[in-house]
């Protein structure tokens, strides 16, 4: 529980040194600029862009069926999400417009990279990682539900690194034992 909460509270001021939240926001309004035209709605397609990116990031299925993937090749886990991700998106793209549709660039390139990482990191990463690592997946979760809901305005994208730090330190923990 302590490792899951210090990653938070870490990735946060990492998320926040790096201003992670705004430069989504950047992104979003880069691509509604340059591809999605002159809708007047800027606002709009980049809610729906940093909104589902994070939602489609997040969860504690991108992360163990990501891991998953590199670790022994079964992608059911993924294919489970994108199900999932399939229907949410449809429903998203309903209220947020078609900023939705690019946060599959987003998604992409987080599984990828956590697909690739678990590759490389197979020595590392045992069941005690994953568990961490989804529970603050997990956490981030629900502070997108919260923020969905308007009862918060919680910078979730800043809270990203923590997912990573539970990784950081079994890592560094395995090293010194």
């Amino acid at each position: 529980l302590l490792v899951v909460i210090f990653s938070v509270i870490f990735g946060a001021a990492i998320g926040e040194f790096l201003r992670i939240e705004t430069k989504l926001e950047s992104l979003g309004s880069y691509i509604e600029h340059r591809l999605a035209g002159r809708s007047g709605d800027t606002a709009s397609f980049t809610r729906g862009f940093v909104t589902a990116s994070l939602v489609f990031c997040v969860g504690s299925m991108a992360i163990v069926g990501s891991l998953e993937s590199g670790l022994t090749g079964n992608h059911q886990t993924l294919y489970a999400k994108s199900i999932l991700d399939g229907v949410t998106s449809l429903i998203f793209a309903s209220t947020l417009g078609i900023g939705v549709l690019f946060s599959g660039a987003a998604v992409f390139l987080y599984q990828g990279a956590i697909t690739m990482t678990a590759v490389v990191m197979k020595n590392f990463l045992v069941a005690e990682t994953i568990s961490q690592m989804t529970s603050v997946g997990g956490l981030l979760i629900l502070a997108i539900g919260l923020n969905l809901l308007g009862l918060t305005n919680i910078r979730v994208g800043n809270l990203l690194p923590g997912i990573f730090l539970p990784l950081l330190y079994f890592t560094v923990r395995s090293l010194f034992t």
